[in-house]
C-alpha cells in the first residue's frame, strides 16, 4: 500500500517539522507550508491525502484556506490545528468541510490517531465511490427490465434526464402497478443528486390539511399539537429529489399551494413568517388521465402544466409482448432465492398464458402470481394450474366509432385482430380531428402521450 500524503500549514516552524519528522516516522510523506501561498503551490505538485491546517495563519487566514483546498479537491481531508482561542473558528471549519480539529500545544499521538482515522474515511470513501461506479457501469438501469420499443425510448429518456444539471419538473404516468416508482427512484439513483435525499410520500395517504404539514412543515405553536417545529418534506428533500405519488389525487385545496412550492422552489411552514427557499428536483406520478382531471375541474391546469415539463408514459404490461416473460424470470430468480427454491423455468403452456393474460394489475399482479405459483411449485418448472390465474373480467367496450367490420358491441364467430382495430380507431381519430394530435388524444380520451405512443407502436408517428 502507498504511503499517505501529508501536507502541514504552519508559520510555526519549530512546530511543523516536529510534526513532519514525527508523522514521518509513522510511515507517512509529509511537506510543510508556512503560509497560505506557499500550500496552494505545494497542493497541486503533492496532491495530498490530509493537510493539518492553523487556524491563524499570516496573509490569508486558515478558514480562507480551507476553502481554496475544498475548491482545489473536496476530497482532501483537512484537520485544523488551533490554540485554546480559537475553538470556536475550529468548530465553524468543522462545520465547512474541515475533518475535525486538535488544539495546541499538540499531542503527536493524538494527531496520529485522527490522521489515521482521516485516511481510513478517505479510503472507504473511495472505495464506496468505486463500487457505485463500477455498478452503474455494469448494471446501468437495474430494475428496469424490459425490450419492447416503449421501454427502449423509456430508457433513453431516464438516461437523458439524469444527465442534466438541473432537471424541471418530471410526471410519470401509467396505469397502476406499471413501475411508476421504480423508474423515480432509478431517475435519482443515476442523477447528480444520487447522494442527497430521495423523499417520497402518497399524496392519497393523508388529508390536505395533515398533507400541507407534512409537505410544508410547522412553528411550534401553529395549532393545538404543535408543541414543537417541525421540518416539512420539501426542507428535508432540499439538495435532492421529492416524489409525489399519486399527485392527481391532491385535494384542490393543496394544489395552490403546492404550485408555488413546484414554480419558485419556496415554501412557508404553517404558521411562519418567512419563506424558505428549497432546491429539490420534484418527480410527481398519477395513474389519472390529468387532461381530463383539468376539463372536469378535479385538477389545476397551472399546476398541470408545471409538473408536466416533462413526461415519461410507461405503457401497461399487456402491450409489453416479450416482456412479461423477461419479468416473469427476474421474479423466478428472485423468489428462488428468497424462499429457497429451485424452480428453474416455466413451461411453454404457462409461459403463453402469461403472454395473453391481460395483467390488469399489471407488474405488481405479475410478481404476485409467481410469487404464489414458486411457494406452492413442486418440480423444477411452473406449468399452468401452478398460475392459478382467473378467467379476466369482460372488460367495458370502447365508446361505439365507426370501425371497419365491426358492428356495435357485434363480434363476428371468427373474432377480430384487436391490434388491427385498435389501430383503426386511431386512424379514424386523427382523421376525424384533421390530423390535430390533441384533438385526437380528446376524441379517444387518452393523454397526448399515450397516443404519441399508439402512434409509434402502429408505425403511424411523423415524428
Amino acid at each position: 500500500m502507498n504511503p499517505s500524503t501529508l501536507l502541514i500549514v504552519d508559520d510555526e516552524r519549530t512546530l511543523a517539522r516536529s510534526i513532519k519528522l514525527f508523522m514521518a516516522e509513522q510511515g507517512y510523506e509529509a511537506e510543510v507550508a508556512e503560509n497560505g501561498d506557499k500550500a496552494l503551490e505545494l497542493l497541486d505538485r503533492l496532491r495530498p491525502d490530509l493537510v493539518f491546517l492553523d487556524v491563524c495563519l499570516p496573509g490569508q487566514s486558515g478558514m480562507e484556506l480551507l476553502g481554496r483546498i475544498k475548491e482545489f479537491d473536496r476530497n482532501i481531508a483537512v484537520i485544523m490545528m488551533t490554540a485554546y482561542g480559537s475553538i470556536e473558528g475550529a468548530v465553524e471549519a468543522v462545520k465547512l468541510g474541515a475533518f475535525d480539529y486538535i488544539k495546541k500545544p499538540v499531542d503527536l499521538d493524538e494527531l496520529k490517531l485522527l490522521a489515521d482515522r482521516a485516511c481510513e474515511s478517505a479510503r472507504l470513501r473511495q472505495e464506496l465511490s468505486y463500487y457505485r461506479e463500477r455498478d452503474v457501469r455494469e448494471r446501468p438501469y437495474m430494475g428496469i427490465i424490459g425490450k419492447c420499443e416503449a421501454m427502449r425510448e423509456i430508457v433513453t429518456r431516464i438516461r437523458q434526464i439524469a444527465a442534466l444539471e438541473d432537471s424541471p419538473p418530471i410526471l410519470i404516468t401509467g396505469e397502476t402497478g406499471t413501475g411508476k416508482g421504480l423508474v423515480a427512484r432509478t431517475l435519482h439513483r443515476h442523477s447528480r443528486r444520487a447522494s442527497r435525499a430521495f423523499i417520497e410520500i402518497n399524496c392519497t395517504a393523508l388529508p390536505a390539511t395533515l398533507m400541507e404539514a407534512e409537505l410544508f412543515g410547522y412553528e411550534r405553536g401553529a395549532f393545538t399539537d404543535a408543541k414543537e417545529s417541525k421540518m416539512g418534506l420539501f426542507e428535508a428533500a432540499d439538495g435532492g429529489f421529492l416524489y409525489l405519488d399519486e399527485v392527481g389525487d391532491t385535494e384542490l385545496s393543496l394544489q395552490g399551494k403546492l404550485l408555488r412550492a413546484v414554480e419558485e422552489r419556496v415554501i412557508r411552514r404553517i404558521g411562519g413568517l418567512r419563506d424558505r427557499r428549497v432546491d429539490v428536483t420534484i418527480v410527481a406520478a398519477t395513474h389519472r388521465d390529468l387532461e381530463t382531471e383539468v376539463r372536469a375541474g378535479r385538477f389545476r391546469k397551472d399546476l398541470y402544466y408545471r409538473l408536466a415539463v416533462i413526461t415519461i408514459d410507461l405503457p401497461p404490461l399487456r402491450e409489453r409482448g416479450e416482456d412479461i416473460l423477461l419479468l416473469a424470470a427476474h421474479f423466478l430468480e428472485t423468489l428462488n432465492a428468497k424462499y429457497g427454491k429451485a424452480v428453474r423455468a416455466i413451461d411453454d403452456r404457462a409461459a403463453r398464458t402469461l403472454i395473453e393474460y391481460p395483467w390488469p394489475g399489471n407488474i405488481r399482479e405479475l410478481s404476485h402470481v409467481i410469487e404464489r405459483a414458486v411457494l406452492w411449485s413442486r418440480g423444477d418448472r411452473l406449468s399452468v394450474d401452478q398460475l392459478s390465474l382467473a378467467p379476466a373480467p369482460p372488460s367495458t367496450p370502447p365508446a361505439p366509432m365507426p370501425t371497419a367490420g365491426l358492428a356495435h358491441g357485434a363480434l363476428p364467430q371468427e373474432g377480430i385482430d384487436l391490434a388491427a382495430w385498435e389501430r383503426s380507431l386511431v386512424e379514424q381519430a386523427l382523421r376525424d380531428s384533421g390530423g390535430n394530435q390533441t384533438k385526437a388524444a380528446k376524441l379517444l380520451r387518452l393523454s397526448r402521450d399515450t397516443l404519441r405512443y399508439r402512434l409509434k407502436k402502429f408505425g403511424l408517428s411523423r415524428s
